[in-house]
């Protein structure tokens, strides 16, 4: 299995410190770094590669919000997930407008960080189950903040239309597979294509995005 190298950015040091310890405890982790703010959080990045950054929303001198757009702007391949008490939607869809791949609660259990990490190595999106919830509500607002162009649409397959149909009830990438009897790395392709086809940055962003734009149907309605 790939080594994750992880960048830890967090104000509170008893906190980088616990998740260490907890993160120590995988014999597939490799903490590269630690960073205070978000200005150390864009440093380490570039020192370290890490593949992935597990990042603080509110912290001194520039906040996680910031950060990750700075960080995705330069180092789009590198994974962040916002690892925060706050359930604010304000921060949630900013952060999933700046670019981060995944948004979850500090009050989750070690084995729930785990089973993130396993997801991730697939190409899955984490995101706290009562903050899912908003991302669904999100959906059916009349507002566009996510935005793509109509050629980008007709660009799309009739499989890719299908992966982000299961995208958008939630399926994980082996459930797709699954679902349309290929292989997940053939999955993983697909949404790679779909990604850059409409200009977009994750599978969070590409499934908001899908129902706002009609690309597939709403499930819920």
């Amino acid at each position: 299995m790939k080594t994750q190298r992880i960048l830890l950015v967090d104000d509170h040091i008893l906190f980088r410190k616990g998740a260490a310890a907890i993160l120590a405890a995988r014999t597939d982790v490799e903490i590269v770094g630690e960073a205070g703010d978000g200005l150390q959080a864009i440093e380490r990045a570039r020192e370290t590669v890490p593949n992935i950054i597990l990042m603080d929303v509110h912290m001194p001198i520039c906040n996680g919000l910031e950060a990750v757009k700075a960080i995705k702007a330069e180092m789009p391949h590198v994974r962040i997930i916002m690892l925060t008490v706050s359930d604010d939607e304000r921060d949630l869809f900013t952060a999933i407008k700046n670019g981060a791949d995944g948004y979850l609660l500090k009050n989750l259990e070690p084995h729930h960080l785990f089973e993130m990490l396993d997801g991730m190595s697939r190409g899955e999106a984490p995101v706290s189950g009562t903050l899912a919830a908003k991302i669904l509500h999100e959906f059916r607002q009349p507002t566009k903040p996510i935005t793509s162009t109509p050629e980008a649409h007709a660009e799309l397959t009739a499989r890719e239309i299908q992966v982000l149909e299961l995208i958008v009830q939630g399926a994980t990438n082996r459930e797709i597979a699954v679902a349309l009897s290929i292989a997940e790395d053939t999955v993983k392709i697909h949404l790679r294509n779909i990604l850059e086809k409409l200009h977009l940055r994750n599978r969070i962003q590409a499934a908001v995005y899908a129902v706002r734009e009609g690309l597939v149907p709403d499930s819920d309605k």
